[in-house]
This record gives C-alpha cells, sequence and structure tokens, in this order.
C-alpha cells in the first residue's frame, strides 16, 4: 500500500517509490538523500503535525508537512494500522 509521507504516523516505516515537486524542492529532497528506493522510519511528528521527524540512510532529517506531501512511500514492516 502507497502512502504520503506526511499521512504516515509515528513508528511507520516503507520504501520511497516517488517524489514529486518541482524545481527546488524537489532538488532539494533529493539534496538530503530523499530518493527512490531509500528506507525511512518515522521518528517523531510535532503537536500540530508540522515539522516531522524521519530516519533515512541513518541519519535524523526534520522536514516540513508541504515537502513531505512530496513524497509517496510504500508502507513495510513498523507500525501497522
Amino acid at each position: 500500500m502507497n502512502k504520503l509521507l506526511s499521512d504516515f504516523t509515528v513508528g511507520e516505516s516503507g520504501k520511497i517509490v516517488k517524489v514529486t515537486g518541482e524545481g527546488k524542492l524537489r532538488r532539494r529532497l533529493f539534496d538530503m538523500g530523499v530518493t527512490p528506493g531509500a528506507e525511512l522510519t518515522m521518528r517523531k511528528k510535532a503537536p500540530l503535525g508540522d515539522p516531522i521527524e524521519i530516519t533515512l540512510r541513518g541519519y535524523e532529517l526534520t522536514l516540513r508537512k508541504t515537502e513531505a506531501a512530496c513524497v509517496e512511500v510504500e508502507l513495510s514492516g513498523g507500525k501497522k494500522q
């Protein structure tokens, strides 16, 4: 099942399928290592849902909800709904 990263709950994990967005935003995500095939886990979410913290490629990365909405992830392991 695919899901946007912005809709993840704490503890869910998966593999990045697609990164959308345009121009600078897409390039910025790629530069941070948010690329198709990378595995990630949702670590923390701020009380109002923005920002979020994920573990990706062995480091913690904080993203805004608008950035996370550009990342489509295939769920695997981790917390089930």
